[in-house]
């Protein structure tokens, strides 16, 4: 599940959204403190930000900026400012994209949809998704070569496991959606269904055995699946 971070003080605008996304199955965390945007930022370490510009304190330009000096994570700006010097700035501020006030939320909802799938989905270079992944548990995947190790053991994967294990582990422990996964093995040449979810998922199981990781990958009914190491369970 991707997490959003809201920066937004119109408490009906920000309600209105928290709810949309939410039932699109984002997790969305409001700011509530505008002068802390950037503590809260780094608290919940968000996968996108939702920007107002027009920000009691100091503007959204001010955090985009102290944002890009730790993180590349993409920012969706929303003003109701829609003159094109203020989109121009908040592009050259280090935003992702721009929606002006008032908007549609389909609208925004295909514009994170887009994002995320640019900076984490199947557009996303296989270099930016080594920025995501870490080791958990002595498990290690080498993004730049499409492999996985685990003590000393190791193993290729194709371009559809490695998608699906890094999304497995960008949320490890944590149950990830069916949605979440077929989104993440979306191709424009070809169909992807509910069967090839689980027929991939199922060559990562293997992989993972084949390096003696075990039963690490449980599905959730109904839900998703949990990539979590049982440790004791390795060959």
């Amino acid at each position: 599940m991707y997490k959003i971070l809201l920066v937004e003080d119109d408490f009906k605008i920000a309600g209105i959204l928290v709810n949309y996304l939410k039932r699109y199955g984002y997790e969305v965390f409001e700011v509530k403190q505008l002068d802390q945007v950037f503590a809260e930022f780094q608290e919940v370490k968000p996968d996108l930000v939702l920007l107002d510009i027009n920000l009691p304190y100091y503007d959204g330009f001010h955090w985009c900026r102290l944002i890009r000096t730790v993180s590349k994570v993409p920012i969706i700006f929303i003003s109701a400012r829609t003159d094109e010097m203020n989109q121009v700035m908040a592009i050259e501020y280090g935003g992702d994209d721009y929606l002006t006030k008032p908007f549609h939320l389909e609208v925004v909802l295909a514009k994170i949809k887009s994002v995320l799938r640019r900076v984490y989905g199947e557009y996303a270079e296989i270099s930016s998704f080594h920025q995501q992944i870490k080791e958990m548990d002595g498990l290690t995947l080498y993004t730049e070569k499409a492999m996985i190790e685990y003590q000393d053991n190791r193993v290729t994967l194709t371009q559809n496991e490695l998608k699906l294990l890094s999304c497995l582990l960008r949320q490890y422990d944590t149950i990830v959606s069916r949605e979440d996964l077929l989104e993440a093995l979306w191709n424009d040449d070809s169909f992807v269904d509910d069967n090839t979810l689980t027929v991939n998922v199922t060559r990562v199981r293997r992989k993972l055995e084949d390096i003696g990781v075990n039963q690490a990958i449980t599905t959730s009914r109904g839900k998703g699946y949990r990539l979590k190491i049982v440790q004791g369970e390795e060959k």
